[in-house]
């Protein structure tokens, strides 16, 4: 009896997460904590602005105020700026994440470098965030002209988040009370950016004039400041969506940490292995049959628990523990995958080497590449490539261009210096199932690291 009343309570949980996740398609989530990345170029005052946002949304506590003082002065930025050498020179080198909440809303902010240099930890913060701050200093522009010619980090900013499909874009417009006509400068730098994100194709949500030293239009509203008589920054931020979870896509499921069972085995487990990570795509659910990742073995999944070690059906972007109804070699790196067509496929491959999956498994693939590293990417070097939690040899087959960030054209190219974006063709050692980054952000991205320094050489994106 207790064992049936069990079952009827599980298949509740699962109507109820299924009808959530339905109503979760049709609207922004504005119940989640929606993590923000603020990005720019250097000293256009994202520290700055978000120590404003911590100090006016009564979220910062008095001592660490008297903390930040220097010569009398309230210095926001060290509310962020916290290792030594940033308070020394005046910079941000590392993402520091900071948390706040207001009575509608809890937010995880990461505030990003803007040198050109720690342009790796920009893209390591903005690709998970839910929204993007790009910030431009109007004091660093030719304001006065009718189209002003934006920085190139302001540029380069603003495409990486774009590429990383980050699904809310926010241009801020800082420092407008510190030139003679903020509303003449507002109109005109707000031109360019619109502008530029039309022939960029970036789709943005709203351009807002801000003062972050001040506080002007950053938690509460200037009305007519700039003539702008729109939401401030903060009101903005609470009423965008937190990233729609990938469940239209098959099972995806990336082994991050393989549970052995206790001496004591509990019921939960009935003794098999529980393998633990984070849900790329679909929901993980009993009865599921899936392919394990290289192996090719096939097995159904008997059970699924939460975080919380419960039994219940996991969407994704959800933490999940799988238990498939055999035991199988799984470890770290592998990856879990609905098996509706890639059991099939695996004997496609032996006879003709080509895939009709829903996750195609590939040797060769092109990708957008972001690069970060100060040796130049060149064709015939090899890099280790992570793929979810999975580790393969990459070798650069060709540079098919690289994207001027100032025209947005693309050129051909021999190499990539560090900081450019360019599309590359990767030749893997070992088959992985990819799908286009558009599609699926866990499927369709890769680190690339230099196999003799381990340093994180590049982004790729899967076109």
């Amino acid at each position: 009896m207790t064992t049936v009343m069990n079952e009827m309570m599980t298949e509740q949980d699962t109507q109820a997460d299924k009808q959530a996740d339905q109503q979760h398609d049709k609207q922004p989530d504005t119940r989640a904590a929606l993590r923000f990345v603020t990005c720019g170029s250097v000293d256009d005052g994202k520290s700055t602005l978000i120590g404003r946002l911590l100090v006016d949304s009564k979220t910062v506590l008095r001592d660490q105020l008297a903390g930040v003082q220097r010569g009398g002065q309230t210095d926001l930025a060290l509310l962020t700026d916290g290792l030594q050498a940033e308070r020394e020179q005046g910079i941000t080198i590392d993402v520091a994440y900071r948390y706040f909440n207001t009575a509608k809303r809890k937010f995880i902010i990461a505030d990003a470098p803007g040198h050109e240099q720690y342009t790796r930890n920009m893209v390591t913060a903005a690709s998970s965030a839910d929204a993007a701050v790009v910030l431009v200093d109007a004091t660093k522009l030719a304001w006065q002209s009718a189209l002003p010619e934006l920085l190139p980090q302001t540029r380069r900013h603003s495409l990486l988040v774009n590429l990383l499909r980050v699904p809310a874009i926010v241009f801020a417009v800082n420092k407008l009370d510190a030139v003679a006509h903020p509303a003449l400068a507002f109109e005109n730098i707000s031109k360019a950016l619109t502008k530029f994100a039309s022939d960029a194709g970036i789709a943005f949500d709203t351009i807002v004039p801000i003062s972050a030293l001040i506080g002007f239009n950053v938690v509460d509203q200037k009305p007519g400041w700039c003539n702008y008589h729109g939401r401030s920054l903060l009101q903005i931020l609470e009423q965008l969506g937190s990233t729609p979870a990938d469940t239209q896509q098959a099972f995806a499921f990336p082994v991050q940490w393989v549970e052995k069972p206790a001496v004591n085995i509990s019921d939960t487990s009935q003794g098999r292995r529980i393998f633990w990570g984070r849900i790329a795509s679909g929901f993980a659910k009993p009865g599921v049959q899936v392919t394990i990742m290289p192996s090719g073995k096939t097995a159904t999944i008997a059970q699924v628990l939460s975080h919380a070690r419960q039994p219940k059906t996991v969407a994704a972007n959800h933490s999940a523990g799988i238990i498939l109804d055999r035991e199988l070699d799984v470890s770290r790196g592998d990856w879990i995958l609905q098996a509706s067509t890639l059991a099939s496929s695996q004997a496609l491959l032996q006879s003709s080497g080509k895939f009709d999956s829903p996750f195609p498994v590939r040797r060769e693939i092109t990708a957008t590449v972001a690069w970060m590293d100060e040796e130049p990417l060149v064709p015939g070097r090899l890099y280790w490539a992570l793929h979810g939690h999975r580790w393969v040899k990459a070798k650069v087959r060709r540079i098919v261009s690289r994207i001027d960030i100032n025209t947005l054209e693309s050129h051909d190219a021999l190499q990539l210096d560090a900081n450019a974006i360019g599309v590359v063709d990767l030749a893997l050692l070992e088959t992985i199932a990819a799908v286009p980054y558009k599609q699926s952000r866990g499927l369709g991205s890769l680190i690339l690291v230099d196999t003799a320094s381990h340093k994180t050489s590049g982004a790729a994106l899967v076109l």
